[in-house]
């Protein structure tokens, strides 16, 4: 199930986009950024907002937003979708449950190998050993 951020939620603020251009960028504000109060927000359960506050805290300001720019299209609204889609997939990796490791032995062969080779091991260390040959 993939959960969406409402749009009424959202609240977006555009900027010049950074780095060469010429006189398009010097003129246009096409840098998007996109604020969600994560907090505020009654679309999240409290249990979804923990796991939300805990997982993208270094990503959520002191005030609880979570913010999100993009500047790479040469639009402004270009910018504003994509940077809506990277808002709700981040929000959607965050609240994904991991799937819980299962518990596997190792295979018999993995096992033969290792003692094989410490088998191997021994052996060549103890024919490094000093031999007294005077008997």
């Amino acid at each position: 199930m993939r959960f969406t951020v409402p749009e009424k939620e959202l609240s977006f603020r555009a900027g010049p986009a950074s780095g060469p251009g010429g006189q398009h960028v010097n003129r246009s504000s096409t840098r998007v950024e996109v604020r969600w109060d994560i907090l505020a927000s009654s679309s999240v359960s409290d249990s979804q907002r923990e796991l939300l506050l805990r997982k993208l805290a270094s990503r959520i300001d002191s005030s609880g937003v979570l913010r999100v720019a993009a500047e790479n299209r040469r639009s402004q609204v270009r910018n504003r979708e994509a940077a809506v889609a990277r808002l709700n997939d981040l929000v959607n990796q965050a609240l994904e449950e991991p799937t819980p490791r299962k518990k596997t032995r190792p295979p018999a062969g993995a096992t033969e190998k290792r003692l094989a080779e410490k088998r191997r091991r021994s052996e060549l260390k103890r024919d490094r050993r000093y031999q007294d040959t005077n008997d």
